[in-house]
């Protein structure tokens, strides 16, 4: 309950920011206040958990063996501001680097590690542990002043200039015939900027170039006023075995220098590690629009076609009681008029579906409107995925009204459907995400939940989205019921051999093609984000996509749905959900290649967590889209029908 409460106290935090905006209070969205520090002041260095894109799976900083703030501590509290920064494999901690304000430090030593055999083997866990990471490409992480630790690079690509890559590796992977390197020397840069009017100084930047410098010249020439050249030094190999060989103790140190950047302001000091992510390119992004508006003109113009010509032509027809050649025989949309509203198969489950998606839907589109005013910028860490699950709990009343008044137009009407709303695709997403942290519980991954803030997760689903679903529910449940324009006929209508082109597997799958089309190119810069620990924050271009992408669905579902009506088959309930829920399937499809084309993830536990990820992550397009193209064909054949005169 309590983290129930944390997690409402932040969505109110968002609203208040929402309202200052109003107000003209707000100078700057992404971050958190600017704050100058004095000549001499201790400035707080943080370390974050080390990531690697070869295993998608966080660890504790000081799961390896490094120089850790207490000698005495086993355990060091993470200082978590929220739900999404664990979820996200966050777990920022106390480092026991020490800095002073404009105070250079030519080489400062931090401590010296020493790994302990074990009795039987002789080898240090500690060591091959430190191997391991090193060999998996991880990447140790500190945060300056909510800045994160990044090397930079010269890009020499199209559009030269600075590439900022966040974090730095452990060191140099070994193999047949090189040794492991250690990164054991840290030289950071610290950019700070004069602002006007104002004492002190402000934080704009934070580098780090990393160095392997053997242990002993760290202790014998490592010195404040001494003469530390890091490229001159011989590297510090990581050996393990044989144990006679292994490396019998890590030193580690640092150097700090502070420059002056008259040219960046705090207000922009995010921009260098923005625009060195693959999204930062404008070009690609409208690219992806101008392909997704060409799909979405030509299916506009399809409906255009049928609505005002085919639909206009059929109602003169079928409306005119002089046309003899319509007496003699009809055929097309208009024969099924008496079997079109008859309920569909398991109604139940598709309102459910049904409530469900507009709930997501719901959650959504407020998401997408906080992240483009930049209240969930990548400077808020954990903030998208938090707002994400607030959100969707405060919207169990929107899913539960769907829910019901689709159930009361099925007949429907129990409060079994109504709980099923509320649990389907919430209990579906539990069960993976249990057995998952469980693994990395396993594991000790940095993102596994603990077992307190899983209570909270739990409490935030039944004490909040559930009650919302039935609140919802009851609001819907004394709306009118949506009575069919035209009656149902008690016995069907005998439905004629289809086309192969008209059967249902063909149609589906062919139809989920299309809104996948209109939005690929954009998940590709999605995919990145969760996947390679790169930055995504264009979402303005994403707000586009997402809109033409919500057309798309509800276009393809009309046409569709108009097509199979014309051919006789009245069966259009669950294919209009189906026609543009299958973009799910071609999401999961496309990850899988994006696994084998761009990821070199290998061991079993990480291409597990990644697949479970993204097949949840595509039920959730499915019923999304599936929502949105189920709802557009039913104000479609609403409408169609209503205006046909019917003997």
């Amino acid at each position: 309950f309590f983290f129930a409460a944390a997690f409402f106290c932040d969505w109110m935090r968002l609203l208040i920011l929402l309202i200052c905006l109003t107000q003209g209070l707000a100078f700057y969205l992404p971050g958190v206040a600017p704050r100058e520090y004095l000549d001499g002041e201790n400035v707080t260095v943080k370390v974050n958990s080390i990531k690697s894109t070869e295993t998608a799976i966080p660890y504790d900083y000081y799961s390896i063996m490094v120089c850790r703030p207490e000698a005495s501590a086993k355990k060091i509290k993470a200082e978590a501001e929220n739900m999404g920064e664990i979820l996200w494999g966050d777990s920022i901690k106390p480092s026991r680097y020490y800095m002073q304000m404009q105070r250079d430090v030519n080489c400062a030593k931090v401590c010296t590690t020493k790994p302990k055999p074990e009795t039987l083997t002789l080898v240090s866990k500690g060591l091959k542990k430190l191997k391991r990471r090193i060999d998996d490409e991880y990447r140790g992480h500190l945060i300056l002043d909510n800045l994160p630790v990044s090397e930079v690079y010269i890009w020499e690509g199209s559009e030269k200039g600075l590439y900022y890559r966040r974090g730095y590796p452990l060191g140099t992977p070994g193999n047949k015939s090189a040794t492991t390197l250690v990164n054991n020397h840290l030289a950071f840069t610290v950019k700070i900027h004069k602002p006007d009017g104002l004492p002190g100084w402000r934080i704009v930047g934070f580098e780090v170039v990393p160095y392997s410098v053997e242990s002993s010249r760290i202790d014998s020439e490592c010195t404040a006023d001494g003469d530390f050249d890091a490229d001159k030094y011989p590297p510090q190999t990581l050996v393990v075995t044989p144990p006679s060989e292994a490396t019998k103790s890590l030193s580690w140190s640092y150097s700090l220098h502070w420059v002056e950047d008259k040219e960046v302001a705090w207000s922009s000091r995010w921009d260098h590690y923005l625009k060195s992510s693959d999204a930062s390119s404008s070009n690609i992004h409208w690219f992806a629009i101008v392909n997704s508006l060409m799909i979405v003109l030509c299916l506009s113009a399809m409906v255009a076609m049928i609505l005002l010509r085919a639909l206009h032509k059929d109602f003169n027809r079928y409306n005119n009681p002089e046309n003899d050649d319509e007496a003699q025989e009809e055929t097309g949309w208009k024969v099924v008029h008496a079997d079109v509203f008859r309920d569909p198969p398991y109604p139940g489950l598709l309102s459910c579906y049904v409530g469900t998606g507009s709930q997501l839907l719901a959650m959504a589109l407020v998401t997408l409107v906080f992240a483009c005013f930049g209240f969930l910028s990548p400077a808020r860490r954990g903030s998208l995925m938090t707002a994400m699950l607030v959100l969707f709990a405060l919207s169990g009343s929107v899913g539960g009204f769907v829910a019901a008044v689709m159930a009361k137009m099925f007949h429907e009407q129990s409060w079994a459907t109504i709980a099923m709303t509320g649990v389907w695709l919430p209990g579906k997403v539990f069960v993976v995400f249990f057995f998952l942290n469980l693994m990395l519980w396993a594991k000790q991954a940095a993102n596994a939940v603990p077992f307190l803030m899983l209570l909270g997760l739990i409490a935030l689903w039944f004490f909040v989205s559930i009650p919302l679903v039935f609140f919802g529910a009851a609001v819907g449940y004394k709306n009118d019921v949506l009575k069919p324009p035209q009656s149902v006929s008690q016995i069907p209508r005998f439905i004629p051999e289809q086309k192969w082109h008209m059967k249902p597997a063909v149609m589906v799958l062919s139809a989920g093609a299309v809104p996948f089309g209109a939005a690929f190119i954009e998940l590709y810069f999605i995919l990145s984000s969760l996947w390679l620990n790169k930055f995504y924050y264009v979402f303005g271009f994403f707000a586009i996509v997402f809109a033409i992408l919500i057309v798309t669905c509800a276009e393809i579902s009309i046409v569709l749905v108009y097509f199979q009506l014309c051919y006789e088959d009245y069966r259009w309930w669950w294919r209009a959900f189906l026609y543009a829920g299958s973009s799910g399937l071609y999401l999961f499809l496309y990850s899988l290649q994006y696994l084998t084309s761009t990821l070199n993830m290998t061991s079993v536990a990480s291409i597990t967590l990644y697949i479970s990820y993204m097949a949840v992550l595509s039920y959730g397009l499915f019923v999304v889209t599936g929502t949105v193209g189920f709802l557009s064909s039913l104000v479609f054949v609403r409408y169609i029908y209503s205006a046909l005169k019917v003997d």
